[in-house]
């Protein structure tokens, strides 16, 4: 299949072109060939590449960041997926659609799950800007997947697991502090590439969870973390109130992927496992990439 990434260049692009192009024919764009939030570049590139699909992993997920710049925000995670989607209805394409767990207020007791029934109560700037693009994409082209997941980490990009081990080793003596009254599933990037190649030959429709199994804290994933890398560190637990962040977080971001379950198409994995798998393929490369070296600055 022709298939088109947007947003290529980020930890969930890489792995997408590398798992899809490898049964697939891919163009792979970023920012720089393609600004998706130009509603006519976006018009004329879909019309010259004629893909049978669009995956789309371009947003603006800097989640602090969106508070202070709303515009961008509602730009790219907003306006960015409806431009995508009223081209692809031009052209016959299907677009499948990343979106993400903050569109839930996360006040479910946990540990239960959200699921695709549920109805979105955003709290943040990022939250609300992404369920907005979720709805322009429904407003306007029928063949479409949004996909929502959680807690996203890969070998690239900006994430929870590079942000904690590079602490961690290049800063031992300070003590982190990590909150522990937070819940969610952390999901490798490269298992989620993994369901979208599941989906594209699927006549799959509509809104679905697709995040790892399992749940856990981020106090446990970084202790879980530093378990399998066999590295000690000095990690506190701390609630959420103890770390007060400029966006408000879900306290509750376990979603259960019933829509896939049901449809035999979840090849999702237990977050454990995973973890394990990719610190075992990636772990030394990581560590490398986030010693700093002699100027100081990280590799």
């Amino acid at each position: 299949m022709n298939v088109l990434i947007t947003g290529a260049r980020g930890q969930l692009g890489q792995d997408c072109a590398a798992v899809l192009g490898g049964r697939h024919r891919v163009t792979a764009v970023d920012v720089d060939e393609l600004d998706i939030v130009f509603a006519k570049a976006v018009d004329a590139a879909v019309q010259s590449l004629s893909p049978e699909i669009i995956v789309n992993c371009a947003a603006f997920t800097n989640v602090d960041a969106c508070e202070s710049q709303k515009d961008s925000a509602w730009r790219v995670n907003a306006d960015g997926p409806a431009n995508l989607a009223a081209a692809a209805a031009k052209t016959g394409a299907r677009l499948i659609h990343i979106s993400t767990d903050y569109v839930f207020d996360g006040q479910k007791p946990v540990p239960e799950a959200y699921t695709e029934s549920d109805a979105p109560h955003p709290l943040s700037v990022y939250g609300k800007s992404k369920l907005e693009g979720e709805q322009r994409i429904m407003e306007k082209i029928d063949n479409h997947v949004i996909l929502r997941t959680a807690w996203l980490y890969g070998l690239k990009g900006k994430n929870f697991i590079r942000t904690i081990l590079g602490r961690v080793l290049n800063e031992p003596q300070n003590r982190l502090k990590i909150v522990n009254d937070q819940y969610g599933s952390p999901t490798w990037s490269r298992r989620l590439a993994m369901q979208i190649d599941r989906l594209l030959t699927t006549s799959a429709c509509g809104i679905y969870h697709a995040s790892s199994e399992g749940y856990c804290t981020w106090y446990e994933l970084a202790t879980a973390l530093l378990k399998a890398l066999d590295l000690s560190g000095r990690l506190s637990p701390c609630t959420t109130q103890e770390y007060p962040t400029p966006a408000p977080r879900p306290g509750n971001s376990i979603l259960e992927n019933n829509r896939l379950k049901t449809a035999n198409l979840n090849v999702m994995n237990n977050w454990q496992a995973d973890l394990q798998e990719f610190l075992g393929t990636h772990g030394q490369e990581l560590t490398a990439s986030l010693t700093r070296n002699t100027t100081g600055a990280f590799s």
